[in-house]
Order: structure tokens, then C-alpha cells, then sequence
């Protein structure tokens, strides 16, 4: 504890650190401010029926999480950062078969300008189509005729387009803002931020339940307390862990008078979840096709579609879990370049060794990368159905969706890649302050 009172101390000390945490807090504020207008011409004191229908924990549950409670707010940021993160998948999709989206990446920091532009125009053209899609499922969603207080002409069809693309631009724009400006990852400090405020009510939810019904009382809710901990541990295990490859540099001069190190080691880490969470994403955007087969007209499609609408089912996590493996392999095949690693190290000096430099070491790391892949596949999974074995312990559904799943791998992937972040702020300082000291002896002598 005294440890960590220590950082905070340092953190704050450091004006420049201090100002960035400030400001990515003021505007995850903003944000959630936002989330809680209602789109104009909209009674809120009549959306029950569109908050019990997603609290069911089906397809809809998720959007609301993502959204942070926006979603069944019918509010001005109901459709939250979402249309852009679809948009960033289509680029990078696009960007294994198109040539020129290739070429930008190949062209550094002006290159990905432009592809965050492509990316910024494609959000607003999905905008235009979901915005005039959810406005038109309000009713199937259990919005009353009654909470149109404006009826549902053209006004208030033009102006909650208007309201929810301009919502999720700037949602899009606040995260930009934090990226550049604050510290951390902006999107996926939003995305988080929606989540946790979900975190208090469920578990203040869960404890009730617990001491009202007797089911175990203060001893369960310990335990579960204990459970969701080692949960947490599993998840930051999963996010840190490499698989380091060892690396030597025949010659290699170091700064000052020292002279050269012959033979000096450094080594390639090569994460077991290079995906991160993305195959968890790509894999709940496809899940959503499935569902729509319960619109069908034929009773066996139309029960199929039933059996994957529900998120605890059975069949519903079995493909949820292998569209993650699936898509854990493909993404880290698209985003990991092991030919350009192995092409660096090559210009760098460097070779694995007993093997050599160019395409053998490609194919080398290539290999090592799939073989752990496939087991770091299997615990994402893991981790991402982990809800729907919990429920089977009277563990109320709000509570259980943060033992694991899309919720909290997200918490602990932005929570580590922030404090990260800090960490680096830290060390920096230090070594300016040490390179300073050491500009000072320098005038003195």
C-alpha cells in the first residue's frame, strides 16, 4: 500500500503526467454525461419496456454494455463509439485485399492519417444506416406510441439522425482527443468507462439477492469476491504473458568511451494474445447473424435463430468460443508481420540463434507464433464463456457478465495498456532528470 501512495505521489508531482490523467478523466466525464441525455422528443419516464429487454442477456444485452446503459436510454449516444470500431474492422479487412490501403501502411505516421480519415468518413456512412435503424426498432423494442411526445413524423426523424450521428462523432472525437492529448487508448478507455459504471449497480444487485433470499449470505459473496479476483489474475496472466526469442547481435556499440560488446543478448517477445480482444469483438459481431434467424417464417430456422438469442445457452457459446479461436488465428496473422520482424532485425544486426537472418527466421517466428496462438486462442475463449458457466450458480446476470467475457477482458486489457503508459511517463522522467544531472557536471567540469 505505502508502494502505492508513493506513485500517486510521484504521478502527481509530474505536471505534465498530471495534466494528462486530468484531462482523459474530464472528458470520460463528458461522456458519460452525454450518455444520459435522452433524444429529444422522448418521454424517459417511459422506457421500461426497452431496459427489460435489454437486461435479458441477449444480443442487446451486449449493446448496452458497450454503450455503457446509453443504448436503453434511447439517448444521444445510443449508438456509443460502436459504428466507428465497425468501421476500424472493415479498414483493416480491407487493408489485406486493397493495394492502396496496404501502401498507406507501408508510409508511416502520414500513411495512418490517411487511413484514420477513411476510417472517420466509413463510421458516418454506417451512421446512416443505423441511425435510421434503430429509430425504427424503438417500438419492437418496447418503446411506447405514448413516449413519442412529438409523434413520429419527419421532424423527429431528421433531427434523431442528426442527434445520434453527431453523438457518436463526438464520442469518436473525445476519443481521438485522449489518445493524443491524455493518456491512453481514447476508444477503448470509452468503451471501458461504460462498462464499469455498469460494475456497482450489478454487484450492489448481487449482494441484495444474496442476504434477501438467504442463498449463502455474507460467506457467498465472499467467495464469489474471491473467485472474481482469481478471474482477474487469469485475465491479466493472459494479457501479459510472452514467449520470449532469444536474440544476439554480433557487434554492438555502446554510448561513451565503453567501446563495443561482442555477442550482446537482447530477445523478440512474442505475446500469447497478440489479438488482444479483437477476436472477441469480431466474433460478437458475427453472432448477431444467427439471431436474426428468428424472424424466419420456417419453424426449424426460426427456433435455431431462438437458440442464439440466448447468451448462456449452450449451442450460443460453442460457436462463440470457436468463432474466437477462428478469429484469434486470423487476426494475428494480419496484424503480427513476422517477415518485417524478421527483415529489421536483419538491417539491425541481429539473428536468432542457429538460424539464418531473412526467411528462415521468418518461417521460424511464424511457426513459434502459431503454436502459441492456438493455446492463447483457448483461453480467450475460455474466459469470454466463462459467464455462462457462473450463472449456473444463482449468480445474478449483471453480476456474472464481469466474470469474464467481452466486459472484463476489455477492463483488464485498457487497464494494463494505461498503467503501462504511466509507467513509461515515470521512467522518462527519470531519465531526464538523470541526463540533466548530468548536463550540470558537465558545465561545472
Amino acid at each position: 500500500m505505502k508502494k502505492i501512495i508513493t506513485s500517486i505521489q510521484e504521478i502527481w508531482k509530474i505536471e505534465e503526467l498530471r495534466n494528462k490523467i486530468l484531462l482523459t478523466l474530464g472528458l470520460m466525464v463528458v461522456y458519460r454525461f452525454a450518455a444520459q441525455i435522452t433524444l429529444p422528443g422522448i418521454d424517459p419516464k417511459q422506457l421500461s419496456g426497452i431496459a427489460d429487454k435489454t437486461g435479458g442477456g441477449g444480443i442487446l444485452d451486449v449493446l448496452n454494455m458497450f454503450t455503457g446503459g446509453a443504448f436503453a436510454r434511447v439517448s444521444i449516444m445510443a449508438l456509443g463509439i460502436m459504428p466507428y470500431i465497425s468501421a476500424s474492422i472493415v479498414v483493416q479487412l480491407m487493408g489485406i485485399a486493397i493495394p492502396y490501403l496496404q501502401k498507406l501502411k507501408n508510409e508511416g505516421e502520414s500513411g495512418n492519417k490517411k487511413i484514420t480519415q477513411i476510417t472517420r468518413w466509413l463510421t458516418i456512412v454506417i451512421l446512416i444506416f443505423q441511425a435510421p435503424a434503430f429509430i425504427y426498432s424503438l417500438p419492437s423494442l418496447g418503446v411506447p406510441d405514448s413516449a413519442f411526445l412529438l409523434g413520429k413524423g419527419f421532424t423527429f426523424w431528421f433531427s434523431s439522425i442528426i442527434l445520434l450521428t453527431t453523438g457518436t462523432v463526438f464520442a469518436m472525437w473525445l476519443g481521438e482527443r485522449i489518445t493524443e492529448k491524455g493518456i491512453g487508448n481514447g476508444i477503448s478507455l470509452l468503451i471501458m468507462i461504460g462498462i464499469v459504471a455498469r460494475l456497482p449497480l450489478a454487484f450492489a444487485q448481487e449482494v441484495g439477492s444474496r442476504l434477501k433470499a438467504s442463498q449463502g449470505g455474507l460467506m457467498m459473496i465472499i467467495f464469489e469476491v474471491i473467485a472474481w479476483s482469481l478471474v482477474i489474475l487469469a485475465a491479466v496472466l493472459l494479457v501479459t504473458a510472452i514467449r520470449k526469442i532469444a536474440v544476439k547481435y554480433a557487434r554492438r556499440t555502446v554510448a561513451g568511451d565503453i567501446g563495443n560488446l561482442d555477442g550482446s543478448r537482447d530477445y523478440i517477445p512474442l505475446k500469447l494474445n497478440s489479438a488482444g480482444v479483437m477476436p472477441i469483438i469480431f466474433a460478437q459481431a458475427i453472432m448477431f447473424v444467427p439471431a436474426l434467424m428468428k424472424n424466419s417464417n420456417n419453424d426449424a430456422v426460426k427456433s435455431i435463430g431462438l437458440e442464439f438469442t440466448d447468451m448462456f445457452g449452450l449451442w450460443y457459446n460453442v460457436l462463440f468460443a470457436v468463432l474466437i479461436i477462428i478469429f484469434g488465428y486470423f487476426y494475428t496473422a494480419i496484424t503480427i508481420p513476422t517477415n518485417k520482424m524478421a527483415d529489421d532485425l536483419k538491417r539491425g544486426g541481429g539473428f536468432v540463434p542457429g538460424l539464418k537472418p531473412g526467411t528462415e527466421t521468418a518461417n521460424f517466428l511464424d511457426s513459434v507464433l502459431s503454436r502459441i496462438t492456438l493455446p492463447g486462442s483457448i483461453l480467450l475463449a475460455l474466459l469470454a464463456v466463462l459467464p455462462a458457466l457462473v450463472i449456473k450458480f444463482d449468480v445474478q446476470q449483471s453480476w456474472a457478465m464481469f466474470y469474464g467475457g467481452t466486459s472484463l477482458i476489455i477492463m483488464v486489457g485498457v487497464a494494463m495498456d494505461t498503467l503501462q503508459q504511466i509507467n513509461s511517463h515515470l521512467l522518462n522522467r527519470h531519465y531526464d532528470g538523470l541526463m540533466k544531472k548530468g548536463n550540470k557536471r558537465k558545465s561545472i567540469s
